[in-house]
């Protein structure tokens, strides 16, 4: 996927940082769905206008000059202290959900507000500044480490006028940073604001493959962080390893809320596992549940460490053995209310064997290719069918009979090795003497 008015052509994540201004490569975009619809007769547009920073930092500012803004627009806005550069990215009646939603409290009087669209010169400045950021970040990193602060700075974000720079940290524990930031301040020359944030909100900047081979959803989607606690693990019956439920941020998923709710529903029809089943043999106690086939598993005391000795039941055969139980009768035997589920399985699984283990084991050899009779080939190729439907011999001139030669009809048949041994002795391409042959013929004369 590239940019879909930048013509740049890049991917996603082309690392413009808001500069783009197509508004369709950047992280956590809105799509303004009521940008069409005309305002009522007589209604004034809303002046609270949603502009967004780097990364995911977004902020709520006043349109007191009446610009005519739209969703890509650069802007230059008040900054804490100067002036700063932004992106819109929400106008008119959705802004004004947007505040509702995001900043219940907002007080619109005390919003700051817009200069106006951003020169060219603000830009460059902008451009400038965000170049800046990686090289003071290593900087900064090293001042912390030569201080021996336990802290890791995660990122820089500098204001579009060179005056000040926000640095976003994270640490276990509170830190003194007095003297980094004099440090910092005598080393870059500007403005230093030191935030604090979380391991959820520095992944969510950083950004990350998650271990489902997409992206983070905090870094794309996900505008608000809910505490996950380890009962969203327990409902959906998940093992409670810390490896496995923790994300890239070391913290537990954000994805375990996902279904929970769907979870908490289906769980509704299965009776509670806190009660003991009593039976003659003994009592069996609850060990997990299967949401999906509908099944209760239980143990005898005596066999819950044993993979052979969990029982699969139905919630009904459940309820009707508790209600036996509170009727002062025990059952059997708890084997006899188990009930036999056959999982048919699909025809075309492992089709062509690919899930064998042993589909690499075997040897494939070679198999030496046979010469080919040239006999049957000239047969074949020179086939003479008399009426018979036999085919006749292949006809061959009348040779003079050689001196030395038995009866008559017999030839005498050569030694193919005597005819090659004779072919190698002779050596190659030897002239003839010509001037022997000519004496021998002039005697003969």
């Amino acid at each position: 996927m590239s940019c879909a008015n930048c013509g740049s052509g890049t991917p996603n994540g082309c690392k413009s940082n808001g500069a783009c201004g197509s508004s369709g490569c950047n992280k956590l975009e809105v799509y303004d769905w009521l940008a069409n619809i005309a305002l009522p007769s007589g209604q004034s547009p809303y002046d609270i206008v949603e502009v967004r920073f780097k990364n995911s930092r977004k902020g709520f500012f006043r349109n007191t000059k009446n610009i005519a803004l739209q969703a890509g627009d650069v802007v230059l806005v008040e900054g804490s202290p100067g002036l700063d550069v932004g992106v819109v990215s929400v106008v008119g009646e959705l802004a004004r959900i947007q505040v509702a939603k995001k900043e219940p409290g907002f007080k619109p009087m005390e919003a700051k507000k817009i200069k106006g669209i951003a020169a060219q010169e603000n830009i460059d400045k902008w451009i400038q500044a965000r170049s800046l950021e990686k090289e003071v970040m290593y900087k900064s990193r090293t001042l912390a480490v030569n201080l021996g602060l336990q802290m890791k700075i995660s990122d820089v974000e500098y204001q579009a006028d060179l005056t000040k720079a926000t640095f976003y940290y994270t640490a276990e524990g509170r830190v003194d940073f007095r003297q980094l930031i004099r440090d910092m301040a005598d080393e870059f020359k500007i403005r230093i604001e030191m935030r604090q944030i979380g391991s959820r909100q520095e992944a969510s900047r950083l950004g990350g493959i998650g271990s489902c081979g997409r992206e983070l959803c905090c870094s794309t989607w996900l505008t608000d962080f809910r505490s996950v606690s380890t009962s969203a693990a327990r409902y959906q019956q998940l093992s409670l390893n810390p490896q496995k439920l923790a994300g890239q941020c070391g913290k537990l998923k954000c994805c375990l809320n996902y279904e929970l709710d769907m979870y908490l529903d289906a769980l509704k029809a299965f009776p509670k596992g806190d009660l003991r089943l009593k039976t003659e043999k003994g009592s069996a106690s609850y060990i997990k549940t299967d949401v999906f086939r509908q099944q209760m598993w239980y143990a005898y005391d005596g066999e819950v460490g044993m993979g052979s000795g969990l029982m699969p039941l139905s919630p009904e055969r459940v309820r009707e053995i508790i209600k036996l139980n509170k009727d002062g009768k025990k059952p059997a035997d708890l084997r006899e209310f188990m009930e036999e589920v056959v999982v048919e399985e699909p025809d075309y699984t492992n089709v062509v064997g690919q899930d064998s283990l042993n589909r690499f084991d075997s040897v494939f050899k070679k198999k030496k290719k046979k010469r080919p009779n040239k006999k049957k080939n000239n047969n074949q190729r020179n086939p003479q069918n008399n009426a018979g439907g036999q085919p006749k011999a292949k006809s061959q001139p009348q040779k003079k009979k050689p001196q030395g030669q038995g009866q008559e009809g017999e030839k005498k048949k050569p030694n193919p090795n005597k005819r090659r041994n004779n072919q190698r002795r002779r050596p190659p391409n030897k002239p003839k003497d010509n001037a022997k042959d000519n004496t021998k013929n002039e005697g003969t004369k």
